[in-house]
């Protein structure tokens, strides 16, 4: 059991969490992630680590409400417990080689795009940041990507907060204007990731995404988070939890990906408001 120590809500459907894990804690490294267990029953869910303290053996996870086990998490309390807290998972983001670099993060993916930031600062590396969101209510961990990055912008699509638009806009006008940078790392909703992509090929810049499909095991056994790339004319297989979960831009077969992300959307919702029902009538 996994106690939860801190929580905080960073806005209407998104939260924080510091879970006591101090061997995960001791470990985990910017990009890689957990899986968890909210109770014997529950389902096991892939959470990025959005941060560690090694000296007090908490883990910081973010997660979206928008499932039945996100929604079961969310009420859970501080002091409370959580089954299974296993990590940490994946490769690490690459650091070497790196004195440019912009990350790009949309959404609920800036909670995997901070920690890189950070990451990248503490290593002396210029970092440009560019993070959107759908509108003001929705932003979160400006503060955060502002005290990590020599140049922070920051969109919203309908405009209700800082400059109006998607990321790609302001990343489109740097390459334009002869800014370079040594890679490209975004992370987000694939529809962005693919679009930030797109956005940079012309340039020639290196581009890393890092992909969050379906898991169930996060050893490569089950196969539910295989994700198809496109290397030197043919198709390659790959699995988002062992090999990854950042991969070349520029390979990922998106479309794919996307298409298989909505597989079970109706299951999924329907599930959710069974939860949502059950906390109306009391459950646990």
């Amino acid at each position: 059991m996994y106690q939860i120590v801190r929580k905080k809500s960073l806005n209407e459907t998104v939260t924080q969490m510091e879970i006591l894990a101090p061997l995960v804690a001791k470990k985990a490294k910017p990009g890689q992630f957990i899986i968890l267990r909210v109770d014997k029953e529950g389902e096991r869910i892939p959470l990025t680590v959005a941060g560690t303290n090694p000296e007090e053996g908490t883990v910081k996870i973010i997660f979206q409400i928008v499932g039945a086990t996100t929604e079961k998490l969310n009420h859970k309390g501080e002091g409370e417990f959580i089954q299974d807290f296993v990590g940490p998972l994946g490769e690490a983001t690459k650091t070497e080689g790196i004195q440019k670099i912009c990350i790009v993060g949309g959404g609920v993916g800036c909670a995997i795009a901070m920690p890189v930031a950070e990451e990248f600062h503490r290593l002396g590396v210029e970092v440009t940041s560019i993070i959107g969101f759908r509108t003001k209510d929705l932003v979160i961990l400006e503060d955060e990507f502002r005290a990590c990055s020599d140049e922070l912008i920051v969109m919203t699509d309908d405009g209700s907060y800082a400059r109006e638009g998607n990321v790609t806009i302001p990343l489109k006008e740097m390459l334009e204007s002869g800014k370079t940078f040594d890679r490209i790392i975004t992370i987000g909703p694939l529809v962005m990731m693919k679009f930030v992509t797109l956005a940079a090929k012309p340039f020639g810049v290196p581009v890393t995404v890092s992909m969050n499909p379906i898991m169930i095991d996060g050893t490569g056994m089950c196969g539910g988070c295989r994700i198809s790339l496109l290397q030197d004319g043919k198709r390659v297989t790959k699995f988002a939890c062992v090999d990854g979960p950042e991969f070349n831009g520029y390979e990922v077969d998106f479309d794919e990906a996307i298409s298989r992300g909505r597989m079970y959307a109706d299951f999924e919702r329907h599930a959710y408001e069974e939860a949502c029902n059950l906390f109306r009538k009391g459950g646990n």
